[in-house]
């Protein structure tokens, strides 16, 4: 089969590589997409995987972000008017899932973040398969008019890339080395705004703070902030702590081993839950208590290889459904 993986950030491109490689050794072509985005285009050179770059990531306003949008549906449109795939995958593109609906193309999405709901809207409804942790529970994903298949797993989207994983780039930043995620202050489901520099700057009190920002790199008095790409996974697997907002890096570096400390500014952290309670060492805390818990977790490193062992990929799941779509 042909199979169409979009990505639109990071994440997806982890994602979206480690499906390919999968459907690849199965004998399935794969074709991959992405946008302009600080964390995409880099990785994607880094993974050594060819991405065709289609529009950019413009979070200026709501307009721009719509018409952004639609104008990476009309390059689509051009891209694969000869060639229409036959299964598009993908982490929530809402520009993907539109247009293979559109074309009665088979659709899979994964799903990790029940808080963005702009999102959810407007990819749920739309999407045949729907692959998720067994961490989110079913009801939340059905509030959003899901018409297709639910298929949970008993594991996390990270455990995708993270099972297996040996850091590629080792880092010298010194000890302890503490890592500060920049919460993703211009996605429309962040309604409340936080000072992580501030934060960062604090925790300079027990060590080295490398900051990670969002979207632009700037010398910050008292951090260390990378001028390039930053290999995140094997960042957080040799760091003594990661602190953020609960995206993926939280649970790249948990299935690591590292402490890592969640500020409670989303509701609905199913999977960093889930995670906690299978006993990997994630923390959720409120803004003011942070630096107090970082003080006590600060190198406690846990062996979790055993924990991770037992999670299931979701890789798995997602080639199973392409091999069924492709016996049909």
């Amino acid at each position: 089969m042909r199979v169409w993986c979009d990505t639109c950030t990071g994440k997806h491109m982890r994602y979206s590589v480690a499906i390919a490689r999968r459907l690849r050794e199965m004998g399935h072509e794969v074709v991959l997409t992405t946008r302009e985005h600080p964390d995409t285009v880099p990785l994607a050179k880094f993974l050594n995987q060819h991405c065709t770059v289609v529009g950019r990531y413009r979070p200026e306003s709501l307009f721009s972000r719509l018409r952004e949008g639609l104008r990476r549906q009309m390059l689509f449109c051009k891209i694969f008017r000869h060639a229409v795939p036959d299964v598009a995958v993908s982490h929530g593109s809402v520009d993907q899932i539109r247009f293979a609906f559109g074309l009665a193309i088979p659709i899979i999405t994964t799903v990790d973040t029940p808080y963005a709901e702009a999102v959810l809207r407007l990819t749920l409804p739309l999407t045949d398969f729907i692959v998720a942790s067994k961490g989110i529970p079913k009801r939340i994903l059905r509030k959003y008019s899901v018409g297709g298949k639910i298929l949970q797993f008993d594991g996390v989207d990270e455990v995708a890339w993270i099972r297996g994983f040996k850091p590629r780039v080792k880092y010298d930043f010194g000890s302890p080395l503490i890592v500060v995620r920049e919460i993703e202050e211009k996605a429309v489901y962040a309604r409340e705004k936080f000072s992580f520099v501030s934060l960062a700057k604090k925790l300079t009190r027990l060590g080295t703070v490398v900051f990670l920002p969002r979207y632009r790199r700037r010398n910050i008095k008292g951090l260390v902030v990378p001028k390039g790409f930053v290999d995140s996974a094997s960042l957080v697997a040799q760091a003594d702590l990661f602190v953020g907002a609960g995206g993926t890096i939280t649970r790249e570096a948990a299935l690591q081993g590292t402490p890592t400390i969640v500020v409670d500014v989303f509701e609905g952290q199913f999977v960093n839950d889930y995670l906690a309670e299978k006993g990997f060492p994630i923390f959720r805390t409120d803004f003011s208590s942070v630096y107090a818990l970082a003080k006590e977790v600060l190198g406690q490193k846990k062996d979790v290889r055993g924990l991770l062992a037992k999670l299931e990929n979701p890789v798995d799941v997602i080639s199973n459904i392409v091999e069924k779509l492709a016996c049909k």
